[in-house]
């Protein structure tokens, strides 16, 4: 009767394994991050401690640009405004996102079939595939004040009272544009949702309308608990992207009219390339890098423990 040898667990690897040697596979990646990522960032810090306008040998003046920047107004102008941005970009599409990803997932999938449902889904998305240069010339054509059709429309129904020169004037800029990111998000949000619902058990809403639960009560109980980590996912990235906006300001208004729209990666953009003053801009930058940074790690720990939570 022969015995099977079993290898102990602590054998030692074959001579030609060498423990570690995985580390290799990081190398490109984390040259890449060094020179893509990191290296311009320490140089974006740099400059931001010189007064330089582009040319010549920069000036060194430590802390100034910051000492100025934090009495600017027009700098926290930007970041009120970008704290509109994030409702725009993150609390509304994802608040209609889920409803309207339940409706066609509960409701019009089990009725229409799914052609139907991945039709509307995909209709919702398109705005996502719009390049921004695209989408900004469209709705710049729409929010014309003499020809464009929202006006127009107004003028048809007899409203011609509440035509006004959306994107011209100072009051009403910044919501013209808050209705563009959101027109822009939602397709986004409802994909995501989509999909997290296709991972919820059927049987968990069947037992819930065998109990006489209606729509609205198994979406509240039912679906809103089962999409947190999909919500705490959508959350984050939209709200990073909302902080970092820059292509729809630069298309739609140039952060004005005067500074109504400004947000602090155009302010950035203005002073490295309009103004000259690349040390300022620089600043700007590093600052909206660091808010950045922490606003997103602190979502990832939260999501973090949410998902713990969920999972146990």
């Amino acid at each position: 009767m022969t015995q099977l040898s079993v290898q102990r667990p602590n054998a030692r690897p074959n001579r030609g394994e060498r423990p570690g040697g995985y580390y290799w596979y990081i190398v490109p990646g984390a040259v890449g991050f060094i020179a893509i990522v990191l290296l311009p960032f320490a140089m974006n810090i740099w400059y931001s401690l010189t007064r330089w306008s582009g040319v010549g040998i920069p000036q060194f003046i430590g802390l100034e640009n910051y000492a100025r920047l934090f009495v600017d107004q027009t700098f926290w102008a930007s970041f009120l405004h970008s704290a509109a941005f994030i409702v725009a970009m993150a609390i509304i599409p994802t608040a209609f996102g889920v409803f309207i990803a339940a409706v066609l997932f509960d409701y019009i999938s089990p009725r229409f079939g799914t052609r139907i449902a991945s039709f509307l889904r995909a209709t919702f998305y398109l705005p996502q595939i719009l390049p921004i240069a695209v989408a900004g010339v469209l709705w710049s054509w729409m929010y014309q004040p003499q020809y464009g059709i929202i006006n127009t429309i107004l003028r048809n129904v007899g409203m011609g009272d509440l035509a006004q020169n959306w994107l011209g004037d100072s009051d009403f800029a910044i919501y013209a544009v808050m209705n563009v990111l959101i027109w822009l998000r939602i397709g986004y949000t409802v994909v995501i949702f989509m999909a997290g619902l296709s991972r919820v058990d059927p049987a968990l809403h069947e037992a819930a309308e065998i109990d006489g639960a209606g729509w609205f009560q198994r979406f509240r109980a039912i679906t809103l608990n089962q999409l947190r980590p999909e919500i705490a996912v959508v959350l984050i990235t939209t709200s990073v992207a909302a902080l970092k906006v820059f292509a729809p300001i630069f298309v739609l208004t140039g952060g004005g009219p005067g500074t109504a729209t400004i947000v602090p990666a155009y302010f950035s953009f203005t002073n490295f390339f309009t103004t000259n003053r690349v040390g300022y801009g620089a600043a700007i930058a590093t600052v909206l890098a660091v808010l950045v940074t922490v606003i997103a790690v602190a979502l990832l720990r939260y999501q973090t423990r949410n998902t713990e939570g969920f999972e146990k």
